[in-house]
């Protein structure tokens, strides 16, 4: 049934249509999902790309999937209900997921950005790059979905990549920057793809004499005690978690082991992390883009005490009285982007750790 009129924004032939329109308008992510107009995710916002866009059928959300989905992955969908892999065409590279649900077919992408930014472009904090300069250790890049962790990672690695002679393995879900060997010799494997799991694909990189590790998730037990491991035994490990800040970030890898395993943990993460970076994209308060917040934690004799005593809720006074060595907590930050109008006062409220302080700052 054609439920378009002549002021309508009829439905688009295939699924690159959208991707070429969501890339030229610096989107996020695009939806296209039964019942609904065509959606797009800008400067973090979620809205229909046209106002007057007419929403995709049933049919016609199964007609754009049989366009892009390969045999196999078509398989899957019909076998399993939903596929998650990365669709690369001539624009650009994507993180795809297609679910069946109550009305039919749910499609979203996530635009990657195969750009890779330096450290300097992102203008991460200067104690930054000492974390990539350890033969050994953790350090973790973390924040909700969205919030950047990918693109710092992937600046983190290029750093490494350019200042650094070693081996280096990514495992990523999908396989995001394309990294080229510079000083360093690249392996890049896709989960999924390449390998069945990020443990299995860790266990494997062990054996492989790596020098640097980058998890693109670490999300499971296994996961995570194999990074921890590896980061023990000569490798540094670069990972992310879905944590929005240093404390809770601790507090999650120790949760997910054993009680009777966790005192062991806490005195291998007490010497093992190298730092901690925490990050959200805030709204630009004109509306032109989002502006990094970001959280550093340096792991002290201080920091690395609290950890091995369980008495992370202590690490944000140990990251006011530590800006000399370069940490930073989120609500300094906010504070910062706020003083030099790129935020909202709104926005920093929101965001922060500490409401009643910074009320107070507001008012001052």
């Amino acid at each position: 049934m054609d439920n378009t009129t002549e002021d309508t924004v009829p439905v688009l032939s295939s699924v690159d249509e959208y991707l070429h329109i969501g890339k030229e308008y610096e989107c996020s992510d695009i939806h296209l999902a039964t019942a609904a107009p065509p959606t797009w995710r800008r400067f973090g916002v979620l809205q229909p790309i046209w106002e007057n866009a007419a929403p995709l059928t049933a049919e016609d959300a199964e007609r754009l999937a049989d366009r892009f989905l390969t045999p196999e992955q078509k398989e899957r969908l019909d076998k399993v209900g939903d596929v998650d892999f990365a669709y690369s065409n001539e624009e650009g590279r994507y993180r795809a997921s297609v679910v069946r649900q109550r009305l039919g077919l749910d499609m979203t992408f996530r635009i990657i950005n195969t750009n890779i930014r330096s450290v300097d472009d992102l203008q991460l904090p200067h104690a930054v790059k000492p974390l990539t300069q350890y033969q050994n250790g953790l350090v973790l890049v973390t924040g909700a979905v969205g919030s950047g962790k990918s693109t710092t990672l992937a600046a983190l690695v290029d750093y490494i990549n350019e200042d650094r002679e070693d081996h280096i393995i990514t495992l990523e879900d999908p396989i995001e920057a394309v990294f080229e060997s510079k000083g360093c010799h690249i392996n890049q494997r896709e989960v999924h793809t390449h390998t069945e799991s990020f443990a299995k694909a860790l266990r494997g990189a062990l054996r492989e004499d790596p020098d640097v590790i980058m998890v693109g998730e670490m999300r499971d037990l296994e996961t995570i005690s194999l990074a921890i491991t590896a980061a023990e035994t000569g490798h540094l490990v670069l990972g992310t978690l879905h944590t929005g800040s240093a404390a809770r970030t601790l507090d999650r890898v120790l949760d997910v082991f054993p009680i009777d395993q966790r005192e062991q943990i806490r005195i291998m993460v007490s010497e093992s992390l190298r730092g901690v970076i925490s990050q959200q994209l805030v709204p630009r308060a004109d509306g032109t883009g989002r502006e990094l917040a970001l959280e550093l934690l340096v792991n002290t004799p201080a920091a690395a005490n609290c950890i091995r005593e369980g008495k992370t809720f202590m690490l944000p006074g140990v990251m006011q009285t530590g800006k000399n060595v370069g940490m930073i907590t989120m609500d300094d930050s906010l504070r910062k982007l706020y003083d030099k109008g790129l935020i909202t006062q709104e926005e920093a409220l929101s965001r922060c750790e500490d409401k009643t302080s910074m009320q107070q700052y507001f008012q001052v």
